[in-house]
């Protein structure tokens, strides 16, 4: 008879109750190397956008159109025709605003002064709506 050598002594063999974790860790490693090579699909946080010489003269008379943090948003007309800067509590009033200036003086440029601190997404709104309004030339104020 071909017994095991545990039944022919009568003893039984202990079970281990042990887990094999190389495999795991072999794993572990393959993903994490996967993970630091892959390089993530977000946004950075900061975006260090270029800088521009002045390029041209600033014009003699221009509207100029400021756009604060807080959402304070100001027109006015600065140069030779100047007209102090009004404060304006909405979007709706200071499009209102420029369509009446753009109307008396359709040669004048739009200059929009986003402060430094202002959302990126204001600034680009208002230039869309000046160009809708069939203004011609519009412009970033810089310092």
């Amino acid at each position: 008879m071909a017994l095991s050598s545990s039944l022919r002594s009568g003893r039984r063999g202990k079970l281990k109750s042990e887990i094999n974790v190389v495999p795991y860790i072999d794993v572990m490693l393959v993903l994490l190397i996967i993970f630091m090579a892959v390089p993530a699909n977000e946004t950075p946080n900061v975006v260090n956008l270029p800088r521009a010489e002045k390029s041209t003269l600033p014009p003699d008379t221009y509207i100029q159109i400021s756009i604060k943090p807080n959402a304070e948003l100001s027109i006015g007309v600065h140069g030779k025709a100047s007209t102090p800067a009004q404060t304006m509590d909405t979007r709706a009033a200071l499009l209102t605003r420029l369509r009446e200036l753009h109307a008396e003086n359709p040669d004048y440029p739009v200059l929009i002064a986003g402060d430094r601190d202002s959302k990126y997404e204001e600034v680009i709104e208002m230039i869309s709506e000046a160009k809708k309004m069939g203004i011609g030339r519009v412009g970033l104020a810089t310092q």
